[in-house]
């Protein structure tokens, strides 16, 4: 029986499987009849390995050949500023500034063939939601968010909660962003860049994103310490304002369901049904003690924050784990770029001292850290971490003229996946000589997002219906790298 996410028999407003099959078999809604088979076919019962996702997204595009596929016998000009050092793998190397993270290479799986021919910073849309960039208006910088995009994994996960009523949806956020929405930091927040939005699916579905500040133009919080006074983590829109009382919001809450008796006794519309649905669930939240208790990072012993670094890195990752614990199921930390290329992972220029003075060991203290503390709290047995950028580096150390730089390349990359049943110590894939481009077994996004989707026990075939209620392809394309697993 085809079911179109949990909607079995019939589909899109009415369709029966013998309708959907005749209008595949005309080519409609993007999918042909060998596909709405295919998807038939494939979907077999999944069982989940994992409850939650914690996506760490390194944005700008970390280097390759200073972090996890290093070529310390490549030719000067490839190799780099950085010395290596040895890993718990055996013939594995890590770069000289990843010590911590070179002890536990075998408490993860590292990917080093994630590629895609998107090659600039809009394959954020491609990482975070598994398809290709639609055109769109996006900007005078052309990376802004726009309607038509694809929903982001966390969109279609929030999604699939509220229609599954998942227990506790309603006061604990399905889909998280941490610290801020992408873009809030940089340059004043100026770009709004996609990606990390539900896209055509609804912005109900899109991510709860805190906000903490800079302090003032040109400063970088990823690369200091940041006092508790800047990391107060408050959803937008949940907070209450100056004046209002739980006392005086619970009688607000009294007065709005005798308005809503009245107003469903007029229509018995389900864009109101559900937008009552939507408005409940944000007065729950706002009332959560859970949910405040899950943002209140200040009741982590000082021990433990300081073992993840007390920038503003190392803390997200701690409310994301709090976050999961608490019961969301996808929640994204990025390190962001608070202003130009050297204030994080886009190394067009300054290389050198920001990977060794601030991206590397930030990188290494943090998320080493974050597997450690998942693991001694029983977590990662069923959370399973993903931690990439949208794209690497050219191989060539020299970035448009400057010699302290390296372009973008989006040909060949590494990914981290670890807990969820991934397997421990699996170095998945193999680079060519300068690392630029996959000797063997390549991936796509389209396969990470299909095996993320599968351990969350998703079939990734399964089709999802856009806003039009037609069936579109949940992943294109995508294949479970099902060797990842144990």
């Amino acid at each position: 029986m085809l079911t179109v996410l949990s909607n079995r028999r019939r589909v899109c407003n009415g369709l029966t499987r013998r309708e959907l099959l005749q209008a595949g078999g005309a080519g409609l809604f993007g999918l042909s009849l060998p596909q709405v088979l295919a998807a038939e076919a494939a979907q077999q019962p999944t069982k989940a390995r994992a409850k939650s996702v914690i996506f760490v997204y390194l944005f700008g595009g970390p280097s390759q050949l200073e972090t996890f596929d290093c070529k310390p016998n490549a030719p000067s000009h490839i190799v780099g500023p950085f010395k290596t050092t040895a890993t718990a793998t055996p013939g594995l190397r890590f770069c000289e500034h990843l010590p911590m993270l070179a002890k536990r290479s075998n408490d993860f799986c590292l990917i080093r063939t994630l590629n895609h021919p998107q090659n600039d910073h809009n394959a954020s849309h491609y990482i975070q939601t598994g398809h290709p960039m639609p055109p769109a208006e996006r900007g005078p910088s052309n990376v802004n968010a726009a309607p038509n995009d694809w929903p982001a994994i966390g969109s279609v996960i929030n999604y699939l909660d509220r229609r599954n009523g998942r227990p506790g949806h309603r006061t604990i956020p399905s889909y998280v962003y941490l610290p801020n929405r992408h873009g809030e930091i940089q340059l004043g927040g100026q770009y709004d860049r996609l990606g990390q939005y539900a896209g055509w699916l609804g912005s109900e579905y899109n991510a709860f994103a805190t906000r903490i500040h800079k302090r003032k133009s040109g400063d970088n919080p990823y690369y200091r310490d940041c006092t508790d006074e800047e990391l107060k983590f408050r959803f937008t829109g949940l907070e209450l304002n100056k004046g209002i009382t739980v006392d005086r919001l619970n009688r607000r809450q009294s007065l709005l369901a005798q308005f809503d008796q009245s107003r469903r006794a007029l229509t018995q519309s389900r864009q109101v049904e559900q937008f009552g649905d939507f408005r409940r669930e944000a007065f729950e939240m706002v009332m959560s003690d859970r949910l405040r208790q899950a943002l209140n990072l200040q009741s982590e012993s000082a021990k433990l924050r300081d073992r993840y670094g007390r920038n503003l890195f190392g803390q997200s990752l701690i409310v994301g784990r709090r976050m999961i614990e608490a019961g969301a199921r996808f929640t994204t930390v990025i390190w962001d770029m608070s202003d130009g290329a050297d204030s994080g992972w886009d190394s067009h220029d300054g290389l050198t001292a920001s990977l060794r003075d601030h991206l590397l060991p930030g990188l290494d203290r943090g998320f080493s850290a974050l597997l450690d503390d998942l693991r001694e709290r029983g977590l990662l047995d069923d959370t399973l971490v993903v931690c990439c950028g949208e794209m690497g580096r050219t191989p060539q150390f020299l970035n448009r003229g400057n010699s302290d730089g390296r372009d973008h390349w989006s040909y060949c990359f590494p990914a981290i996946l670890a807990g969820a049943g991934i397997k421990d110590g699996l170095v998945y894939g193999q680079s060519d000589r300068h690392a630029a481009y996959p000797l063997e077994k390549p991936v796509s996004p389209e396969d990470l997002t299909a095996t993320i989707f599968h351990s969350l026990g998703i079939n990734p075939h399964t089709p999802l219906l856009n806003k039009q209620g037609q069936p579109v392809a949940l992943v294109n394309n995508g294949h479970i790298v099902q060797e990842l697993f144990s």
